[in-house]
């Protein structure tokens, strides 16, 4: 631990280099004013660098993901205040859900606990979507659970069983053994489907569905949707649906590959996966 100088070390100090404890105090305030302007210089930087969107907390684990320098996040966001610059507000949107008849709804086997101890533990899945216009452009994706990645995703204009089973063709085939595996969703329509409901033994996965409306059941995979919107839709004026996809292709490779966390250790998903790995 650095030892902090006392009134007389300063004092014994000043003496021997003969200057003042006035100049000696100028001097200290002259080089943390030179450190917060580099800092502040660095903290733009990576602000401008991923178009203003994050708060001081994100902006952090850029610093340190790219630059290697660690700073307080209390110092992050003071910097941030003095330069008059702040992360873009999210705007929260409703979302519609389509439920089916009871009697083919299962049991919740995942009870809010969004954590794995390995890869192709626990899954969960979702399905959103974004207008374009009069169109709509529709997600299903897949996040594992150890390490918030992305596994699979299907993206197209008709939400249907058809997209559901195109994207856990896609997960099923990077696999080699998920048995066991949990599979999370809420009870939409296409969770409930026979086809669904016959896939997933098939491969020796459990079903795990939320309760009938209630959102924070599958609380992990809406924080994705809401994270992919706010800072990988909404910036921008997108006009076609080609573009949307384009984003949202676009936003899920960086959140798998560029963007850290900090419940993976400051890692992105994709690193988290492989120090595991290794």
């Amino acid at each position: 631990m650095e030892k902090v100088a006392t009134y007389g070390d300063i004092q014994k100090l000043s003496h021997v280099f003969g200057v003042s404890r006035s100049g000696y105090y100028a001097y200290l305030k002259r080089k943390r004013k030179d450190r917060d302007a580099k800092a502040k210089k660095q903290v733009l930087q990576i602000y401008q660098r991923y178009e203003g969107k994050y708060g001081y907390r994100q902006l952090q684990l850029f610093l340190w993901q790219d630059h290697g320098i660690w700073m307080n996040h209390k110092k992050v966001l003071r910097l941030m205040q003095t330069l008059g610059i702040q992360s873009r507000i999210r705007r929260k949107r409703g979302f519609i859900s389509s439920y089916a008849p009871a009697q083919r709804v299962a049991e919740n086997r995942l009870k809010r606990n969004f954590t794995a101890e390995k890869p192709n533990q626990k899954w969960v899945t979702d399905i959103t979507q974004y207008r374009v216009g009069e169109r709509w452009v529709y997600l299903s994706a897949i996040k594992d659970l150890f390490n918030n990645e992305i596994v699979a995703y299907e993206i197209g204009e008709r939400n249907d069983n058809e997209l559901v089973l195109r994207t856990f063709s896609k997960a099923f085939a990077k696999q080699k053994d998920v048995t066991g595996l949990i599979v999370h969703s809420d009870q939409g329509f296409q969770y409930t489907s026979h086809a669904y409901q016959d896939m997933l033994p098939m491969v020796g996965a459990q079903i795990s569905m939320s309760r009938r409306g209630n959102c924070y059941d599958n609380a992990s995979m809406e924080s994705f949707f809401s994270h992919l919107k706010t800072e990988g839709l909404y910036p921008y004026h997108i006009r076609t649906v080609t573009e949307a996809q384009s984003k949202i292709e676009k936003y899920i490779r960086f959140y798998n590959r560029k963007r850290p966390q900090r419940k993976l250790k400051k890692l992105t998903p994709v690193e988290y996966r492989r120090q595991f790995a290794a």
